[in-house]
């Protein structure tokens, strides 16, 4: 395993992290506690370090999961989690429709209070607004009551995780938390969605501020097991997204083809899962990726990347050149024709 810096804090991090949330809910079809516990202690094993979690995983259920399994090893890991939606006075939306947001310092305080007893500890290491919008993030209330709980030893470092779907609008938030708030960002960035990391990687670097990025596989496209046959189970997150049998296959058609070129040329001894989270690590200003893992042998793979044959110039170059070109496709998911 690599550690990283995360630029903007004192923390350090696995370059390799882990996403509570694919096994602390069930928009990915892990749903058995007994293997979520598997799945966490075998990480911390191969080295992984960072646990990304959230209070609204679940209505604070991943959370005393991560607990359960990674309370009496406090020292040896780095917990992010996230606050924002108001848990508390409004329940779970179906279709994980999004709560409303809460951002007055007074609710900051009572969700942390609630995170700090959900994880059993006294403080967090990496606490993120939850898919702020600019307003939050331009909140400077907001802000100097993160700055009094990092004075008061509650929490280490703060920053923001953008979302909750690909959205262009992340890329002026993401720029924001960096050039106004000198904090991380979390980002979805991979070799098939790069509209966020072109933007925002080089105003991190330049700031020296860190990014991390999750979805590195593109939502399963980039991992290797996906077919035109797949099926997703009834509650993944994914059939929610995908609003219809048609959209969720032109999404596949277009993915897979573009997973087939990076395949026959630049696999080189690594899996396409392996090939996915080195090119999201690439920037110096990258600190951690958060695949999505819900089986042991992905975690065994994804720890096992920098085992991997390492990126070489000539082949990152030559995928964006193909991205560049749309891969080669004459037409967006919406069936636009892409200027050439």
């Amino acid at each position: 395993m690599e550690y990283r810096k995360l630029l903007g804090t004192d923390l350090t991090v696995s370059a390799v992290g882990f996403g509570v949330w694919t096994v602390g809910t069930t928009w990915w079809g892990v749903k058995d506690d007994q293997m979520a516990e598997r799945l966490l202690r075998r990480a911390l094993d191969l080295g992984i370090t960072f646990f990304d979690n959230a209070d609204t995983y679940a209505s604070g259920h991943a959370e005393e999961l991560q607990r359960r399994v990674l309370g009496g090893v406090r020292a040896q890991i780095v917990i992010g989690t996230k606050f924002g939606y108001d848990i508390y006075n409004h329940p779970e939306r179906p279709g994980q429709q999004e709560r409303p947001h809460d951002w007055t310092p007074e609710y900051l305080r009572k969700a942390l209070e609630g995170s700090l007893k959900r994880l059993g500890t006294d403080y967090i290491d990496y606490y993120q607004l939850h898919n702020p919008r600019l307003d939050a993030i331009q909140k400077d209330d907001l802000w100097a009551e993160l700055e009094q709980l990092k004075a008061e030893g509650l929490i280490r470092a703060y920053g923001t995780a953008l979302g909750p779907a690909l959205n262009e609008r992340q890329i002026e938030e993401g720029i924001e938390t960096i050039r106004l708030r000198h904090a991380p960002t979390q980002i979805i960035y991979n070799l098939l969605e790069q509209v966020l990391g072109e933007q925002i990687l080089p105003v991190a670097e330049q700031e020296g501020v860190s990014v991390m990025a999750r979805v590195p596989h593109a939502s399963g496209l980039l991992e290797g097991y996906m077919t035109l046959d797949t099926e997703f189970e009834p509650g993944d997150h994914r059939n929610w997204r995908m609003t219809t049998n048609a959209r969720r296959k032109a999404w596949m058609e277009d993915g897979l083809k573009k997973v087939e070129q990076l395949e026959v040329q630049f696999l080189n001894g690594r899996t396409i899962g392996q090939l996915a989270l080195q090119f999201a690590l690439r920037s110096p200003a990258m600190a951690s990726v958060i695949p999505n893992i819900y089986d042991g042998k992905g975690l065994e793979e994804y720890a096992a990347t920098f085992d991997a044959a390492p990126l070489t110039d000539a082949e990152y170059d030559a995928m964006q050149t193909l991205y560049r070109a749309n891969f080669g496709l004459t037409h967006d998911l919406r069936g636009q024709e892409v200027a050439r």
